[in-house]
C-alpha cells in the first residue's frame, strides 16, 4: 500500500506528547493551575467538569478567558505560562495558582482523588508539546493563542478509558496516554482548520482542490524529485497554465516558489542532524549539487547552510 503524504501530515510529523498525566484531587473548587512547562502547545481535555483557560495578557487576545466544557478540547499556544481555573476571575484571587508541569500527577486540595471521590470535581488531562524544528513550527505560526473545539467523536467511552489509564499502574501507561493525546491533537486541529471562522494556511483549503491538491501532495510526498511545472501539471492532469493559475490563486504563490520554500524548511531541519552534510541535504531536498542548494537556501533563509547550522548549534548548546 502506498502512503501519500500531504502538508498536514508533514506539519505534525515528529510532534509528540511529552507527559500526559495530571492528578485528580487537586481540582476541587476553588482551584487554579498555572502551566509552566514552557511548551510550544498544551492540549487540555476535561474528563469531568469544566474550567476556564486564562492566557497571558500579551498572548495575542488580551488574556481573554476561554471556557472549556466537558466534551471540548483546547489547545493553548506557548511558550508563555497560562492558567486553567474553575472561574474566569481566578487571576484576581488573593491566593496564586498552583504551578504545575505536564507529566506530574498533582495531589493536594480535597483528598486522595479516588474514583469514588470525583463527584463535583474537575478531572483534567493535559499533554505538553515541545515543538522543535522548522517544519512543525510552521504549524504554530497559524494557530491562535487558544483553540477550543467540540469533540464530535463518541468521547464518553474515551474519557472513561483515559481515567482508567490514569488510575492504572500498568507498564507503558505513559506511552498509551501520550499516543491517545497525539490522536486527539490531530483530530482537534483538523476540526479547527475545517471551521468557517478559522484562518488555516492557504494550502490547507487548497488540498481539497482537484488541481492544486494533487500538486501539493506530490511535492510533499517526494520533495527530492526534479519537479518542473510540466511534471506537476501532469500529476494534476491539467495544463501548465491551468495549474499555475489555480495554484497561485489558492495558495498565494506559484507552485515552484512553494516547492522551494518547502524544500528549504525541510533542509533547515536536516541541517540540525549531526551526521548530515550540506551535500547530502542538497540531494534529499531535490538539488543535484551543494552549490545550487546553498544559493537557494541563502536566498530564502538569509544565510548559507553552514552559517545556519552553526547558529542553530550555538543556540542549542
Amino acid at each position: 500500500m502506498v502512503t501519500v503524504m500531504d502538508p498536514f501530515d508533514d506539519l505534525l510529523r515528529g510532534v509528540r506528547a511529552d507527559g500526559a498525566v495530571f492528578g485528580r484531587s487537586v481540582l476541587s473548587p476553588p482551584w487554579a493551575l498555572r502551566f509552566t512547562d514552557g511548551a510550544s502547545m498544551t492540549l487540555c481535555v476535561p474528563l469531568r467538569g469544566e474550567g476556564w483557560i486564562i492566557p497571558p495578557g500579551d498572548g495575542g487576545d488580551g488574556g481573554r478567558p476561554h471556557a472549556v466544557r466537558l466534551g471540548e478540547v483546547a489547545i493553548v499556544r506557548g511558550p508563555e505560562p497560562f492558567v486553567f481555573a474553575d472561574d474566569p476571575g481566578a487571576a484576581a484571587r488573593p491566593h496564586p495558582p498552583l504551578d504545575v508541569r505536564c507529566g506530574r500527577e498533582q495531589g493536594g486540595r480535597g483528598g486522595s482523588g479516588g474514583r469514588g471521590e470525583l463527584d463535583g470535581r474537575t478531572v483534567l488531562m493535559a499533554g505538553a508539546y515541545h515543538v522543535r524544528g522548522e517544519v512543525p513550527r510552521r504549524l504554530l505560526r497559524v494557530l491562535p493563542p487558544v483553540v477550543v473545539v467540540a469533540d464530535h467523536h463518541d468521547c464518553g467511552p474515551l474519557r472513561d478509558y483515559f481515567e482508567t489509564q490514569l488510575a492504572a499502574e500498568r507498564p507503558g501507561r505513559q506511552i498509551v496516554l501520550d499516543r491517545l493525546l497525539d490522536w486527539l491533537l490531530v483530530c482537534t486541529l483538523r476540526e479547527w482548520f475545517d471551521r468557517p471562522e478559522s484562518v488555516p494556511p492557504a494550502w490547507y483549503r487548497a488540498l481539497g482542490d482537484d488541481v492544486a491538491g494533487p500538486a501539493l501532495r506530490a511535492m510533499h510526498e517526494a520533495p527530492d524529485r526534479p519537479w518542473t511545472l510540466t511534471s506537476l501539471a501532469a500529476e494534476a492532469r491539467v495544463s501548465r497554465t491551468t495549474l499555475a493559475k489555480r495554484f497561485t490563486e489558492l495558495v498565494g504563490e506559484p507552485p515552484l516558489a512553494y516547492l522551494t520554500e518547502w524544500r528549504m524548511a525541510l533542509a533547515a531541519d536536516l541541517l540540525t542532524e549531526p551526521a548530515t552534510t550540506v551535500d547530502s541535504v542538497a540531494r534529499r531536498v531535490g538539488y543535484a549539487d551543494a552549490f545550487g542548494f546553498s544559493t537557494a537556501f541563502k536566498r530564502v533563509r538569509g544565510m548559507s547552510p553552514t552559517a545556519y547550522r552553526k547558529e542553530v548549534t550555538a543556540v542549542g548548546a
